[in-house]
């Protein structure tokens, strides 16, 4: 073992390559053996070039306002195949639990007259919508691509930290990993057989098409991005790319008799389906904020005429609910008679008086989240608050208990990840993407694993300053190869694409709009919007 092992520390966490009593764990032996042979100097070039990668590809996310190279470790996540055999099961089948109750949400609500969930926790929810009850996709699908984040316990076992099935983002950095990290590790994925993430854009864009209207033998795709100033454009100017359509703005979507149609070169063209990258209360004029510049005035009217499919439906936000991943587990075994094969974190839900009085008696040993918080906002982890702050935490809870959820501090899974030090164990999650043609639901083999960078820090979140690794997921070598060999797509995004060529009178109002969106989903409620971060959320 070289210099960037020693002194690797055990810990209170599960470490998913060390075990606890100094040995490698078979899964990454290979790896580990990689890692072994290298100097410090080599493998930190290795890192470097990989670092430059990046930022010519202009990979970037949005930290604090300010658009940075996304980071990524060049120590990879390794799962092995047996692992991913049960975690993906359970990913595809809590999707298909909540497309069941996205549909029943906004359809007959016999859940609700079952007794399974209240009716306020569905009407109480930020993200439940009225403007879309009664509208049914073509093949029933609701949730065409979601993102279920995992974790690690102590005990090495998978859980579910959340669900995310509004615009799930994110995957956009799997793809861009991949492709950088068969650069830098050549000989690793020569050794190895691991599962590929390039058919990702060909899975996704078969859903898509698969959700178009009936009658509709050729249907035209699009993406709608709110603009070159999302943070995300990247990931969607890259999709759009690697599925082979359109990349489309709000104002290039005219609605007219009853169809969305997009303005092109060569004259109006109609439009079947709408990937959506904008929020829900920005897509639409009409149905939503008047004053949005984001969407187009009259999607809703044609969604709901059956012309054109929005993915992800309008409304799904209510399943992001928190408390709503309370009851995960009974809808599971309401909708499909199953028991979930992933189970959730241990959560206390306080608007149940019992509950809400365990919590205030224990507050600073349980990290406490806003039901619709993101990217590790406005949670509280009580063993780092101050008085004050568990004074002022415990009367918010008290006005507010709906919009609150606790939870145990977990101490999340450690892979080795390269430091000043050398390769030190740090914190990460997992998120998984989904994709449901109608016919099945496909998990892309690994996803994107978010990693803390500072030592002993829980918030993995690239908007907390969290950085990313390649998830390798090893194939079966006793089992057939992939039928189409992995083929990487060409990524690479020319930095002049991520801004405006031309500059025109409505680009500072639709700037504005859209940083107004990301500080929209960056807000959550508003009386949580200050407090300290904490555990992943």
């Amino acid at each position: 073992m070289t210099d960037l092992f020693d002194g690797y520390p055990p810990g209170a966490a599960w470490d998913e390559v060390i075990d606890r009593e100094g040995e490698v764990r078979p899964a990454y032996r290979h790896v580990h053996a990689a890692l072994a042979k290298m100097s410090g100097p080599e493998l930190r070039a290795r890192a470097e070039s990989l670092a430059r990668s990046y930022v010519a590809q202009g990979v970037t996310f949005d930290f604090a306002g300010e658009e940075r190279p996304f980071p990524v470790d060049v120590a990879p996540r390794v799962v092995t195949g047996a692992e991913w055999d049960t975690v993906a099961p359970g990913v595809a089948q809590r999707v298909r639990a909540l497309e069941a109750f996205l549909a029943d949400v906004y359809g007959p609500q016999r859940a609700v007259a079952d007794g399974v969930v209240p009716r306020s926790l569905i009407t109480s929810s930020t993200h439940f919508h009225r403007q879309a009850k009664g509208i049914v996709a073509p093949n029933g699908v609701r949730v065409h691509v979601s993102g279920i984040d995992l974790i690690r316990d102590e005990a090495g076992t998978f859980r579910v930290l959340e669900d995310n099935v509004r615009v799930p983002s994110g995957v956009s950095y799997v793809l861009s990993n991949r492709r950088a990290m068969t650069q830098t590790f050549p000989e690793l994925f020569a050794a190895l057989q691991i599962r590929p993430v390039a058919d990702y854009p060909v899975r996704l864009l078969e859903a898509l098409r698969a959700a178009a209207p009936p009658g509709v033998d050729e249907p035209t795709v699009v993406v709608l991005t709110p603009g070159v100033y999302n943070s995300a454009y990247f990931e969607h100017s890259l999709l759009a790319r690697t599925m082979g359509v359109e990349l489309v703005e709000g104002r290039d979507l005219v609605c007219s008799g009853g169809r969305v149609w997009m303005r092109t070169t060569q004259g109006r063209q109609r439009v079947d389906v709408i990937y959506r990258r904008v929020d829900d209360e920005f897509l639409d004029p009409v149905a939503f904020r008047s004053d949005s510049q984001l969407g187009s005035p009259g999607l809703m009217a044609c969604a709901r005429a059956g012309t054109v499919t929005i993915a992800n439906a309008v409304g799904n936000g209510v399943a992001d609910d928190k408390l709503v991943y309370t009851y995960v587990p009974d809808l599971i075994r309401y909708y499909l008679g199953e028991d979930p094969l992933v189970a959730n974190v241990d959560t206390w839900r306080l608007e149940e008086r019992e509950a809400l009085e365990e919590v205030l008696d224990r507050l600073d040993e349980l990290v406490v989240k806003p039901v619709d918080g993101s990217g590790g906002k406005g949670l509280v982890v009580g063993p780092r608050a101050s008085r004050a702050e568990l004074g002022d935490l415990r009367d918010r809870l008290r006005a507010d208990p709906r919009g609150w959820i606790a939870q145990p501090v977990v101490q999340l899974s450690t892979v080795p990840t390269l430091v000043e030090e050398g390769l030190r164990p740090r914190h990460v999650d997992l998120r998984p993407f989904a994709v449901n043609d109608g016919d099945q639901v496909w998990v892309l083999p690994g996803g994107l694993t978010r990693v803390a960078l500072p030592e002993g820090e829980l918030v993995v979140n690239s908007s907390q300053g969290g950085g990313s690794k390649d998830t390798w997921v090893l194939a079966d070598r006793r089992g057939p190869r992939p039928a189409r060999p992995p083929v990487d797509h060409p990524h690479t995004v020319a930095p002049q694409s991520s801004v405006p060529l031309d500059v025109n009178p409505d680009d500072v109002r639709s700037q504005s709009m859209q940083q107004q969106q990301q500080q929209h989903e960056r807000r959550g409620r508003a009386q949580v919007q200050d407090r300290p971060g904490g555990a992943p959320c």
